[in-house]
């Protein structure tokens, strides 16, 4: 069963082992060593160094053994206890900011306001980890109904499929198409077996593993070691056994980042949002050191101007904004989660609401993915009931992944018991199924000794292999009119909506049952053509209604499938996708990035795709400025998932489907990708309030402390007001996170505009500085307070927090807000709640210790109507600018 054999040096290549032992020499380089010592060992001696065999281990020595090594999760993957996460939200960039400027508030005796800066970043902190230990209670709920699972030999129960969190060294796995490798391993044996390393070495092929011992030095490159499989990687075809030699840490990249081993690029979301705390802290290096200046120069107390200057830093930090994008986001996931969806990557729901063409498998999106096999011919087209029985003796005797097509011939009805399988035919090998051939094989033995090799595939590479046809059950060479006539048959059933799969077969001379004779994919050749096999997948009643909404919603749907064109095309009619030409796969080969893209915009139907051609469309989209979602579920479309902006799949897809995708639907359903759209763009619209709100209010509060700095004797708010501001005017946008959002905004995809912001920014900041300087004068000059710097201060503070609290309900919307568009009530309570507080502050016990004092009521009536005043001019500005230049 085991061989030894020396194989040629790799060619070397640039790979993320290379990058590994760039940031973790010694660790990587004794990993290194020691995997290509197991790797120099015969499969008997790694079996017995593992203290394993080949029934595997038994369930009391898993279980020991698990004890020990832990569970089988990477570093990035396991869950971080409570404090270490609460940690690492105050250690956030605003977070560490202002734990600075409270030091500095303490250092210099300054305790309130120390303190109240501490309250603010302890707030954010504690409410942006509730809602995401909230969040991750609820994914780990449906996470766990849809966990990846490994084949592995237990002594008692024979196979078994347990979590990958399960696995120790030791265990014995079986692997087949699909499968994500869920640790280091060794092979033991193989079959074809092809596995993409290209999360590891951005190589694009699969490589062959077998399960000969190799020398230490053989292989150049790490991963070029044929025996060994690394976790992470996917196969991609074949089967094999392999033993477990490292889980978790121990891997050969457990002791790095999960980045290294499953890259994502940021996202634009998450781009923008980096921008947006740039610009704030950019302008924070300009303004506060200015107000720093001009406060101590014109006032010549600098100990008050380095107070002040702290308080202003303070209030221009948007120290709220991370908690805000937690709670709205994990709102998002919780939403989401109840509707059976999981949200695997948090951001992706920004990406869901920011996507503007869904590309998707055709097969049970569209389709009700419940396949039936409907006819069975010879090559004219007439009944047959051999070719059903060598397709059902084919799907099951192979020990591949089983797809659709093998559920459905294997269902067929009293197939089974007319051939008896098991008691006539004795299976002696296979050539699993790869998507360069899109064909596979077995090679069965019958009761009479002879042997028959029955292949099943796609009709064209089918018939490249064929040489004969059965006319009338007898062989009969192939002509060249036989191959026109024959292609009429399946056109003319791929046109009926059948997907098409042929049959042949090629009889071999007897050989003794345990003969150690392999097969490979060159004896697929001098076949006989027996007949075709032609199933039907209806299409879903709901996918034409679905297409219409997402198309509503400004989401362009486009099928990306490895299926007949003909199908397509047919499936495509029916729910209602335009368009009358299918682009195929062959087509798409010979033109460049450029020309696909400008196709793929303009089509809608793309088939007879292999997985790496999956991806470059979408990635062709992408360098259009679109935001590219992918739906699929199966083998081929792993390289399509992570190439997508938002990867998506279903439960019951295969491993590597799953582990790429960042959402997961627990109903295969566009109804339900609608949904996500819609929260996603709910989400992205809650967010940016309050990153409008924040800029232009930041923005304008620069201009005016800076003019008031320079002009007044006094500081125009003292720094304790303007932390009391700032939290009260926080407290007040907690609940953004459950305010409503209008309709007219969730029509189209909305994504990530900074000029959009710089525009709000730049026009309503100087409004509401202009009102500050019209509360200015209406102090200094009516009422008197050029010698009672607490009056004037108490009236800006009053005029300052009401004119920002009352303002989230203008940019929220936009629509008239009240009349056209009604807040939430939380949103609408809180506002309530710190506008008396305002309006009390100056009345109550505490305005000694906070520097207040009582306001005539003439000065109340008076600040109410600039409040009211610089509303009305923000909502006719606002209305200006959606107007002017689009923006919602």
């Amino acid at each position: 069963m085991f061989a030894v054999r020396n194989t040629s040096a790799a060619t070397a290549k640039l790979s993320v082992f290379e990058d590994a032992q760039k940031i973790a020499h010694t660790p990587e380089r004794t990993v290194e060593r020691e995997m290509r010592r197991i790797a120099a060992l015969s499969a008997e001696a790694v079996i017995q160094e593992q203290h394993s065999s080949l029934q595997g281990l038994s369930a009391v020595e898993a279980a020991s053994r698990q004890r020990i090594y832990g569970p089988n999760l990477i570093a990035a993957e396991a869950q971080r206890s409570g404090w270490k996460r609460f940690m690492a939200l105050l250690a956030s960039p605003l977070s560490l900011l202002l734990l600075v400027l409270a030091g500095v508030n303490l250092a210099i005796g300054e305790t309130w306001g120390g303190l109240m800066i501490g309250i603010m970043v302890m707030l954010s902190s504690l409410l942006s980890f509730v809602q995401e230990h909230r969040s991750d209670r609820a994914a780990q709920k449906l996470r766990s109904m849809v966990a990846t699972t490994a084949t592995v030999l237990r002594t008692t129960k024979g196979k078994i499929e347990i979590p990958l969190v399960g696995l120790v060294p030791g265990d014995i796995i079986f692997l087949s198409a699909g499968d994500i490798i869920p640790a280091d391993v060794r092979i033991l044996s193989s079959k074809s077996l092809f596995i993409s390393q290209a999360a590891l070495t951005g190589e694009s092929l699969p490589v062959e593993k077998t399960p000969f011992a190799i020398a230490q030095n053989d292989a150049e490159v790490f991963s070029d070691i044929v025996n060994l499989a690394f976790m992470g990687t996917n196969v991609m075809s074949g089967t094999g056994m392999a033993i477990v030699i490292a889980t978790a840490e121990h891997t050969a990249f457990g002791h790095i980042a999960a980045d290294l081993v499953k890259r994502r690029e940021i996202s634009s979301f998450d781009q923008g949002i980096n921008k947006y705390i740039r610009l704030i802290i950019l302008f924070m290096l300009v303004m506060v050191p200015l107000v720093f200046l001009v406060n101590g120069l014109s006032k010549g107390d600098w100990l008050e101007a380095l107070l002040f200057a702290v308080a202003v830093a303070v209030g221009l930090t948007p120290e709220m904004l991370p908690m805000i994008i937690t709670i709205n986001l994990a709102k998002g996931a919780l939403a989401m989660s109840e509707k059976k969806v999981i949200v695997k990557r948090l951001n992706a729901i920004q990406n869901f609401g920011a996507m503007d063409i869904l590309c998707t498998d055709k097969t049970g999106t569209l389709t009700q993915d419940k396949i039936i096999l409907e006819q069975h011919v010879d090559i004219d087209g007439t009944d047959s009931s051999k070719v059903v029985e060598y397709a059902y003796l084919n799907s099951y005797f192979q020990t591949g992944m089983k797809n659709l097509l093998d559920v459905a011939i294997l269902s067929y009805v009293d197939v089974h018991e007319k051939i008896e399988p098991d008691k006539h035919y004795q299976k002696i090998d296979e050539v699993p199924f790869d998507f360069e051939r899109r064909r596979m094989s077995v090679i069965v033995q019958q009761a009479n000794g002879s042997r028959l090799l029955i292949c099943k595939g796609a009709a064209e590479e089918i018939l490249s292999v064929c040489t004969d046809a059965e006319h009338g059950g007898v062989p009969a060479p192939l002509a060249s009119q036989h191959g026109t006539a024959m292609n009429q048959t399946v056109d003319s059933l791929n046109q009926d909506g059948f997907r098409v799969i042929a049959v042949a077969y090629k009889q071999l001379p007897p050989q003794p049952a345990d003969s150690a004779d392999a097969f490979s994919k060159t004896d697929e050749s001098a076949l006989t053509l027996l007949g075709y096999i032609a199933f039907l997948d209806p299409p879903k009643d709901s996918a034409s209604e679905a297409i219409i909404a997402l198309h509503h919603y400004g989401v362009n749907v486009k099928v990306l499938s490895g299926d007949n064109g003909a199908v397509v095309l047919n499936v495509c009619r029916h729910v209602g996708l335009a368009g009358d030409h299918v682009v195929l796969g062959n087509d798409i080969d010979a033109l460049d990035d450029d020309a696909l893209g400008n196709i793929a915009e303009r089509s809608s139907m793309f088939a007879k795709l292999n997985p790496m051609q999956k991806a470059r469309v979408i990635r062709c989209l992408q360098k259009r400025n679109h935001v590219v979602g992918y739906l699929g579920d199966g083998i081929n479309d792993g390289a399509a998932l992570k190439a997508a902006d938002v990867g998506i799949s279903v439960d019951s897809a295969v491993d590597i489907a799953k582990e790429s995708a960042d959402i997961i639907l627990m109903r295969k359903s566009l109804i339900v990708l609608k949904d996500g759209v819609l929260e996603g763009r709910r989400v992205f619209g809650n967010i940016t309030k309050y990153i409008k709100m924040s800029s232009s209010s930041n923005f304008g509060n620069m201009l005016s402390v800076l003019g008031a700095s320079a002009m007044l004797p006094f500081l125009p708010m003292a720094p304790i007001q303007i932390l009391l501001n700032n939290l009260l005017y926080d407290v007040s946008q907690t609940a953004i996170a459950t305010d409503h959002v209008d309709r007219d905004y969730l029509k189209q995809p909305r994504r990530w505009e900074i000029t959009d912001i710089g525009r709000f920014m730049l026009t309503l900041g100087p409004v509401s500085s202009l009102f500050d300087y019209l509360t200015f004068g209406i102090l200094w000059f009516v009422f008197g307070a050029a010698h009672q710097s607490v009056l004037f201060q108490t009236g800006w503070f009053v005029e300052s927090l009401l004119s920002q609290t009352l303002v989230v309900h203008i940019i929220r919307t936009g629509k008239i807000p009240f009349a056209q568009s009604k807040p939430s009530l939380p949103l609408l309570m809180t506002t309530i709640m710190i506008v008396l507080l305002a309006l009390w502050l100056p009345t109550s016990p505490f305005s000694d210790a906070l520097g207040l004092t009582a306001l005539p009521l003439l000065l109340n009536i008076a600040i109410l109507l600039i409040v009211s005043s610089y509303l009305l001019l923000t909502q006719l500005l606002k209305s200006w600018l959606m107007s002017r230049f689009g923006l919602k």
